[in-house]
C-alpha cells in the first residue's frame, strides 16, 4: 500500500467505475479536476489517496482522512472513503489488508475511532466491514449539491 501518484489516476478511476453505483457517477477519462483533487489531497497532511499494488498493478484504492474534532474529548478520527478492489482480486484479502493498514495508520495518529460510510445498496460491502469489526451505529445522510 502506497500513496497514489498522478500516473495511478487511470487505474484508480477504472476501479471507481467498476461497480453498478460508480459507473453511474464517475468516468474513466482523467480530467483536470481529478489532477487538482489529487494534488489537494497530496498537499494536505491529513489526507491520503492510497493504492494497493501487486506485481506492479494497482489492485485497490481508498482515501484516508484524519479529522480533528471537539467531541470525544477533542479526539481525532480517521475516515475511510472510496474503497475499491479490482473485480479479479475481490475476496482475495486485498480489501482486508487495506483496511488493516488504514486502521494501523489511525492508531499511529492517535485516532479514537475509524469511520466510513457505505451505500445502503452495497450489501456485500456491509458484510465485509462487519467482519472487520465495524458496526452500523449511525444513519448517514448526504445532500447532493
Amino acid at each position: 500500500i502506497r500513496d497514489a501518484t498522478d500516473a495511478d489516476l487511470p487505474e484508480i478511476l477504472a476501479l471507481l467505475v467498476d461497480d453498478v453505483l460508480g459507473a453511474t457517477r464517475d468516468g474513466v477519462a482523467v480530467e483536470s479536476a481529478h489532477l487538482e483533487a489529487l494534488r489537494a489531497i497530496q498537499a494536505d497532511p491529513n489526507c491520503r489517496q492510497l493504492v494497493a499494488v501487486e506485481s506492479g498493478a494497482v489492485v485497490g484504492c481508498f482515501q484516508l482522512n484524519f479529522l480533528p474534532g471537539l467531541s470525544r474529548r477533542g479526539s481525532w478520527r480517521a475516515q475511510i472513503e472510496a474503497v475499491r478492489v479490482a473485480g479479479r482480486r475481490r475476496n482475495g484479502g486485498v480489501g482486508a489488508a487495506m483496511m488493516r493498514w488504514a486502521i494501523g495508520q489511525a492508531r499511529e495518529r492517535g485516532c479514537a475511532l475509524v469511520q466510513l460510510t457505505t451505500d445502503k445498496r452495497r450489501l456485500d460491502a456491509h458484510r465485509f466491514y462487519q467482519r472487520l469489526g465495524f458496526e452500523a451505529s449511525h444513519e448517514g445522510m448526504k445532500l447532493p449539491l
